[in-house]
C-alpha cells in the first residue's frame, strides 16, 4: 500500500500516466493528476481516484516549462505537503526519418521528453531525497534499447533517461531514497494507434508474447518501484516489454 504517500504522475490525463495515477490512487495514495492541456480528462482520473475511495487534485502545468513547474509544485505543497513519489511520465513523439527531421522537431521532443524530466526532478529533488520512502519513477520505452525506425529523437530521450536514472540513484542513496526507470515495450495507447495496421502486425512477430501491453501492465510495475518493498532496488531499468530483446 501506499498509505500518505504523496504521487505526482506528469502526463496522467491519458494511456499510461492515466493508468498510474488510477492505479497508485487505489493503492492509498494522494495521486496529483498533472496535464498539460486536456484538463476534462484530467479531472475524470481524478473522479475515477476518488469514486474509489482515494485522494487526487488535477494541477495543470507544462512539463517543458520551468516555471509552470515550479507553480504546479507550489499547489501541490499547499494541498499535499511534500512529494514523495515523482512518475516522469509525459513525453511526445514528433516521427520523420532522421534525413527528414528538421532541428524543430529535434528540440520539441528533447525539451519535453528530457526538459520536462530535468524540470520536475530538479524541483522536487529535495522533496524527494527527505521522504522517508522517496521515489524518483522515470518511463523510458523499449526505443530507448532497440531504437526505431524514423524515431531518433524520441529514442535518444528515452535512451538518456538510463544515464539518468543511474546517476540520480548514486545522488539519492545517501538520503535513502531511490530512482528506477520503467522501460515498457508497445503499448495499446493513441500513440500506437496512430501506427499502420500492416507495421503494427511486425511489431507483434517481435514480440513472444504475442500481444501489446495494456496501460495496466505497465502501471503495476510502477507501483511497485514507488513501494516500500522496492527499497533495496536503485538505478535499475524495469524492461515491461513482452520478453522482446534488446
Amino acid at each position: 500500500m501506499l498509505d500518505s504517500q504523496t504521487c505526482l504522475v506528469t502526463g496522467a490525463s491519458r494511456g499510461i500516466g492515466r493508468a498510474v495515477a488510477e492505479d497508485l490512487g487505489r493503492h492509498g495514495a494522494e495521486v496529483v493528476v498533472n496535464y498539460r492541456s486536456s484538463d476534462e480528462a484530467a479531472r475524470e482520473v481524478v473522479d475515477v481516484i476518488e469514486s474509489e475511495g482515494g485522494s487526487a487534485i488535477p494541477v495543470q502545468g507544462n512539463v517543458a516549462e520551468y516555471d509552470d513547474v515550479e507553480a504546479m509544485c507550489e499547489t501541490v505543497h499547499d494541498e499535499f505537503g511534500r512529494v514523495d513519489v515523482l512518475v516522469n511520465n509525459a513525453g511526445i513523439t514528433v516521427d520523420k526519418k532522421f534525413e527528414h527531421m528538421t532541428r524543430e522537431d529535434w528540440d520539441r521532443v528533447m525539451d519535453v521528453n528530457l526538459g520536462g524530466v530535468f524540470n520536475c526532478t530538479h524541483c522536487l529533488f529535495d522533496d524527494i531525497k527527505a521522504a522517508e520512502d522517496g521515489r524518483l519513477v522515470n518511463i523510458s520505452s523499449v526505443v530507448g534499447q532497440q531504437g526505431n525506425y524514423g524515431q531518433a529523437n524520441y529514442a535518444t530521450t528515452k535512451s538518456g533517461l538510463f544515464g539518468f536514472t543511474r546517476t540520480l540513484a548514486l545522488e539519492l542513496a545517501s538520503s535513502g531514497s531511490t530512482a528506477n526507470c520503467v522501460a515498457p515495450g508497445f503499448v495499446k495507447t493513441d500513440m500506437l494507434e496512430t501506427v499502420p495496421e500492416r507495421v503494427q502486425e511486425k511489431i507483434l512477430q517481435r514480440i513472444p508474447l504475442d500481444r501489446f501491453a495494456t496501460p495496466e501492465d505497465v502501471a503495476g510495475i510502477v507501483r511497485f518501484v514507488a513501494g516500500e518493498d522496492a527499497g533495496y532496488m536503485t538505478g535499475q531499468i524495469l524492461a515491461v516489454n513482452g520478453g522482446m530483446e534488446w
